[in-house]
């Protein structure tokens, strides 16, 4: 059996059962391989078979007439990663794929399976230019009933059952999360979404001008034959088209950072000699930017709360060579050790992730619809212990990387109802030009996939009067 594909089965087994995240799982496999190739092999097959997995599921029910809870969750993943492997990896032999399956349904102590296995991927092989899978519905009723849908009338129920198989089991995302996306904004931006989270995305940087500016990093990445474009929004910020600047000498230059996230820091828009709060900083990629906003003057406040979360952060912070920052590990809950006098705090919350599935494309089947009651009471007992820090005249920045309300605007609502003398900034007048076309009607920061081709992030500023 090929070396790739025995550790990304290994590594789906893990995730599968929830001992290890999709990170941990790609660097588990990598670990077990010796050959880059190998390497680059088995993380595409474990990113890809999630991202994929419903739509997979779907096949493998059309070919076996099986339900999917009657197959032993070995022999599910395997049919998983292979069936990925044929329908998306163009390169690889079909044969071996198919050789190798069976011997990791034996591998896997399934010999039973072997047969079952190797009829339902031949079969794949002989439809895959006819597949059962749901096709894109012609809405001739109009484009949907989402606030930004344009001026399509709503949908019939039978057009929105349509639209939700080719959202959902077509391109591969849970029904509950593209019915949110189809009543919010349209069949249209709803497909733009999940055709975008079913990329492969490119590596993005984030300059660190305590070292460089994006353009010396552009020239200094191609004397290695890495090739990079400016990213479109972020002002320090470059995808990588080709090379692999990972396995250069870490000299803290650089920052991997995704595009939407760069943009939060221009929310705080930290000054020179203030005193800066990062509440939620690990893994350090905002806390550096910051650190890079003011100069490396004044004072900032780098916390989180688990001990490997804070090895991460000070190690992020030291190769960035700042010097401004103090990284202090704070309670989960409870009041926090610090005095009310910060000019500006960032509240990072922990989220959903739900604006990253492209990145993170297991975080779709490990969220539920219900998860956002118990995420948004959390949050905002976050920004309440933030708030009171705060110094009369300061700002305030939640942000999330989350591409649902209830995570967002509503925490913010709930923040100024509970919380007395605080105010919404209108950011489309208090940030820089270059970030207001990224700006709501209601002053809030928001990045999404199908109107700005990024992660779906969101941040807004409030103010303490007074």
């Amino acid at each position: 059996t090929a070396p790739a594909r025995t550790a990304a089965y290994a590594a789906l087994r893990a995730i599968g059962t929830g001992h290890i995240d999709l990170p941990t799982g790609i660097a588990q496999a990598r670990t077990r391989l010796t050959d880059d190739r190998d390497r680059t092999l088995a993380a595409e097959i474990v990113t890809g078979t999630l991202r994929w997995q419903r739509s997979l599921d779907t096949l493998t029910v059309a070919f076996s007439q099986r339900p999917i809870a009657r197959l032993d969750p070995e022999i599910v993943d395997v049919l998983r990663l292979s069936l990925y492997q044929l329908l998306h990896l163009t390169r690889v032999p079909a044969s071996a794929v198919v050789d190798d399956a069976v011997d990791l349904a034996r591998a896997a102590r399934k010999p039973s399976a072997t047969g079952f296995v190797n009829a339902v991927l031949r079969t794949t092989l002989r439809q895959r230019q006819a597949l059962p899978l749901p096709a894109r519905p012609d809405l001739t009723s109009g484009s949907g009933s989402g606030a930004d849908s344009g001026s399509g009338s709503p949908l019939t129920q039978d057009d929105r059952d349509a639209a939700l198989a080719w959202l959902g089991v077509t391109h591969s995302h849970p029904e509950w999360l593209v019915a949110r996306w189809l009543d919010r904004y349209g069949f249209e931006a709803a497909e733009r979404w999940v055709q975008f989270d079913n990329e492969t995305p490119r590596l993005t940087l984030r300059a660190n001008r305590l070292r460089t500016t994006r353009e010396a990093l552009a020239a200094t990445l191609a004397e290695d034959d890495i090739v990079t474009e400016p990213t479109r929004h972020a002002p320090d910020g470059l995808i990588v088209l080709e090379g692999s600047p990972l396995r250069l000498p870490r000299d803290g230059a650089f920052v991997v950072q995704d595009e939407a996230s760069q943009l939060v820091t221009a929310v705080v828009d930290a000054r020179p000699g203030e005193l800066v709060l990062d509440l939620c900083a690990s893994p350090g990629g905002k806390t550096t930017a910051l650190a890079a906003d003011m100069h490396d003057t004044g004072r900032l406040i780098a916390c989180d709360v688990r001990p490997r979360r804070m090895r991460l952060l000070q190690q992020t912070v030291a190769d960035s060579g700042a010097q401004v920052v103090r990284c202090v590990q704070v309670p989960r809950t409870g009041p926090l050790p610090f005095t009310p006098q910060f000019d500006r705090i960032l509240v990072d919350a922990p989220c959903s992730g739900l604006g990253t599935t492209r990145r993170d494309p297991d975080i779709r089947w490990r969220r539920a619809e219900h998860d956002f009651a118990a995420l948004a009471a959390d949050q905002l007992t976050l920004l309440e212990r933030a708030a009171g820090l705060l110094r009369p005249g300061g700002r305030l920045v939640y942000s999330t990387c989350s591409s649902e309300p209830e995570e967002n605007e509503a925490v913010v609502r709930a923040l100024l109802a509970s919380t007395p003398g605080f105010r919404l900034l209108d950011l489309r007048s208090h940030a820089p030009a270059w970030l207001t076309p990224l700006v709501d009607a209601d002053g809030m920061f928001r990045s999404t996939p199908h109107r700005d081709g990024l992660e779906a992030f969101f941040a807004a500023a409030l103010v303490r009067e007074g």
